[in-house]
């Protein structure tokens, strides 16, 4: 039950082999057992749950199934949901329990799944280890003793040890390709605007995009087929019409265009990292795709232009934890600037107040123009590089990161090392291209994730590609070794 996707457990459902409620309360006794080893859930909506999962099984005896009806899902702990405690992983929002469902959230409940809990998460999406969160550092399943990645490692890390066959993600600067290819699971980063952020609380909100995480393609395009479209709740939702994602996976790739950015092949990156991606190429070759070398000149600019604009951003969205009207507040302020400084200071982790700090420097008087103005024209130019890169290739492949799973506190002390951890995954977020990561092989006993970049809303030819390479792969089915099978 615990290895199966979640395709094959919606026909196991619709067969009659076990109810959702057996299935979510065999996967909650199997989270309370093991998650002590990963640290990967924050919250278990364990009550929720089971309502959840005897609606769905009177609404499946009805005849009014979805192909998600009963299925288990895990939010990463900044999609508020109604009831339930919503902490970004931060003190700040310890207490907080949201009156509403986020947009997401709502969708994903109309069709019929079933909320697990919320999942361990970098500070506030700060972060590319999940080490800045309140609630301790979750693990990598294939290395207890080293980083699932961030900032949505607990769902990286949930879906790797079976926990839970999906979760949702949320990708600013590569937060759910790095961890998927950390943990060895697929990630999906779609197009800026495909999914609403309504009630996904912001850190960077001209980059923070909601995604899937699950074990293949083929599961991500069903959630993802749930979750995408307009929503009047959320202006920057796009406008654009939802294709089926599933109709077009088992598309042939005779004739695809892939192009390899040389910037992305560079020193730097672990030697083993690039075999495995140029394996993974090689397949493709083999299923008739075509190669050819390409550039993005300015992907350089990105960790600088990035570090940047979201920290801008974050000082502008965090602003609003002072408090006064929810969250922490700090014990008997003297007055109303006490109130602000100690809440802020005592609700915050480092993380969180050097991006705060950074934001605001950027955005003061005298520094606007020289610093944030001049990264915005950075964007623009790393986002022309992919335009003109995008109108020759179908399809840009790449390491999604320079080396696989750290040990846990290898970084902690070097900010400048752990942002580099994301020099290929920033430049799509400047830019609001989707992006993928799948399971490509490993170095050592650790898993590596293989890139895929498409054009704007092309997300279901990224799914195609990947379920392509599923079909004549097995890397997505690996499981850790010292992985529970009971």
């Amino acid at each position: 039950m615990f290895n199966l996707t979640l395709s094959e457990l919606s026909q196991a459902l619709s067969q009659g082999q076990f109810s959702s409620l057996e299935l979510t309360q065999a996967l909650l006794e199997r989270i309370k057992r093991l998650d002590s080893q990963y640290n990967s859930f924050i919250t278990l909506s364990e009550e929720q749950a089971l309502l959840q999962a005897k609606a769905a099984d009177a609404s499946r005896a009805a005849g009014h199934a979805t192909p998600l009806t009963g299925l288990p899902v895990a939010h990463k702990d900044l999609f508020c949901i109604q009831g339930i405690r919503t902490s970004c992983g931060s003190r700040m929002l310890d207490n907080f329990v949201s009156p509403y469902n986020a947009t997401l959230v709502e969708r994903l409940n109309q069709a019929g799944m079933v909320t697990l809990g919320k999942t361990n998460m970098d500070e506030f999406a700060m972060g590319s280890s999940n080490e800045s969160s309140y609630y301790g550092p979750a693990r990598n399943p294939w290395d207890a003793q080293r980083v699932p990645g961030g900032s949505s490692g607990g769902s990286a890390a949930a879906v790797a040890a079976r926990l839970v066959p999906a979760a949702t993600g949320s990708d600013t600067g590569g937060s759910i390709r790095q961890p998927a290819a950390l943990c060895g699971i697929t990630g999906l980063k779609p197009t800026y605007g495909r999914i609403s952020r309504y009630g996904m609380i912001a850190y960077a909100s001209s980059f923070d995009q909601a995604g899937p995480m699950t074990r293949s393609a083929e599961d991500a395009a069903l959630l993802l087929q749930a979750m995408a479209g307009e929503d009047p709740l959320d202006s920057t939702c796009a406008v654009h019409p939802v294709p089926d994602y599933r109709a077009s996976l088992n598309n042939s790739l005779s004739g695809l265009r892939i192009g390899l950015p040389k910037e992305y092949f560079a020193e730097g990156t672990d030697p083993e990292i690039l075999q495995r991606v140029r394996e993974a190429v090689a397949e493709f070759e083999k299923m008739g795709a075509q190669v050819k070398e390409v550039s993005l000149p300015n992907t350089q600019l990105s960790i600088p232009a990035y570090y940047i604009l979201a920290p801008a951003e974050a000082s502008s969205n965090l602003s609003r934890f002072d408090g006064v009207r929810y969250g922490h507040r700090c014990a008997a302020p003297k007055d109303l600037e006490d109130l602000y400084k100690r809440t802020r200071e005592e609700g915050f982790g480092t993380e969180v107040k050097r991006r705060i700090m950074v934001g605001t420097y950027a955005l003061s008087e005298g520094f606007y123009d020289a610093y944030y103005r001049k990264a915005q024209q950075i964007r623009r130019l790393i986002q022309q590089d992919f335009v003109r890169v995008l109108q020759d290739v179908d399809v840009i492949m790449a390491p999604v990161t320079p080396c696989a799973a750290f040990p846990l506190g290898e970084k902690n002390s070097d900010p400048v090392s752990m942002y580099m951890e994301d020099v290929f995954t920033l430049s799509l977020n400047l830019a609001g291209l989707p992006g993928m990561s799948i399971p490509c092989g490993f170095s050592g006993h650790l898993p590596v994730g293989l890139q895929l970049i498409g054009n704007y809303f092309d997300e279901a030819r990224l799914l195609n590609i990947a379920h392509q390479y599923q079909q004549v792969t097995d890397w997505h089915q690996h499981t850790p070794a010292n992985l529970s099978e009971d």
